[in-house]
C-alpha cells in the first residue's frame, strides 16, 4: 500500500517513513498542507498520515477540502490533547487521532485498522480458497504451506487480494508500488508477478492484456 505522509517535523518524518518502509509500505512524505492536497488530486494512495500543526495551513483545513473530494482514510498526528480538538478532528472526518508522542507500533496497527475498515474487514487475515494473508504479520499461506515474499511482492498480491477477481490496471499497481522517488524500470510490475506465479501457482494471477491483472479467486 502507498502512505501519503504530512509532516513538517524532520526527524519525526524521517522516523515514520522509515518504520512504514520497513512494513513494506511505499510512503511519500511531504511537509506543508497545500503540496498534500495537490498531491491528492493527482496520485493514488491507499491512506493519508496528517499533522495538524503544518506551516502554511491548519491540518483541519486539509482534512475539510480532502473530504470535499475523497473518502481515503485518515489518522490525524497532533499534539492537541484537547477533548474539543479531538472531537473536531473525528467530526471533521478523520477515521483516527493519534496523540504525540506515540509509539510507532500503535500508528502501525491504527493504519491497519483504518485501511481494513475502508474495506469493510475486520480481520488481519485476508483468507481466498487456499490464499490466506496475514497483513499484520506479513504472512503468506498457499496450500497449507508458507511462501516467502520480497516486500514488493507481498504489497502486490495484497492489493490484489483486496479487490479479488477485479482488474486492477497496471498503472494503479505501479503507484502503489513506487513512490515518487524511487525509479521503476519499464519492466518492474512484469517481473514482481512473474515472482508471484511462481512462488505460488501461474494461473492464480490472470493478464488482461493492455489493461492490467487480476487475482483469480481460488476455490
Amino acid at each position: 500500500m502507498r502512505i501519503l505522509l504530512v509532516e513538517d517535523d524532520p526527524s519525526l518524518g524521517e522516523g515514520i517513513r522509515v518504520a512504514l518502509h520497513r512494513e513494506g509500505y511505499t510512503v511519500d512524505w511531504l511537509r506543508q498542507g497545500g503540496d498534500a492536497l495537490a498531491a491528492l488530486d493527482s496520485d493514488t494512495f491507499s491512506a493519508l498520515v496528517l499533522d495538524l500543526g503544518l506551516p502554511d495551513m491548519d491540518g483541519l483545513d486539509v482534512l475539510a477540502a480532502l473530504r470535499r473530494r475523497h473518502a481515503l482514510p485518515v489518522i490525524v498526528l497532533t499534539a492537541r490533547d484537547a477533548l474539543a480538538d479531538r472531537l473536531r478532528g473525528l467530526d471533521g472526518g478523520a477515521d483516527d487521532y493519534v496523540l504525540k508522542p506515540f509509539d510507532l507500533p500503535e500508528l502501525l496497527a491504527r493504519l491497519r485498522v483504518v485501511t481494513r475498515r475502508g474495506e469493510g474487514r475486520r480481520s488481519p487475515q485476508l483468507q481466498l480458497g487456499e490464499l490466506v494473508i496475514d497483513e499484520a504479520r506479513h504472512d503468506v499461506v498457499w496450500q497449507g504451506q508458507a511462501v516467502k515474499l520480497g516486500r514488493r511482492e507481498f504489497a502486490l498480491l495484497l492489493e490484489l487480494a483486496r479487490h479479488p477477481g477485479q482488474v486492477i490496471p497496471r498503472s494503479r499497481l505501479e503507484s502503489l508500488l513506487y513512490g515518487w522517488d524511487e525509479d521503476v524500470e519499464s519492466n518492474a510490475l512484469e517481473v514482481h508477478i512473474h515472482h508471484l506465479r511462481k512462488k505460488l501457482d501461474k494461473s492464480l494471477i490472470v493478464t488482461t492484456r493492455g489493461i492490467g491483472y487480476r487475482l483469480e479467486v481460488p476455490s
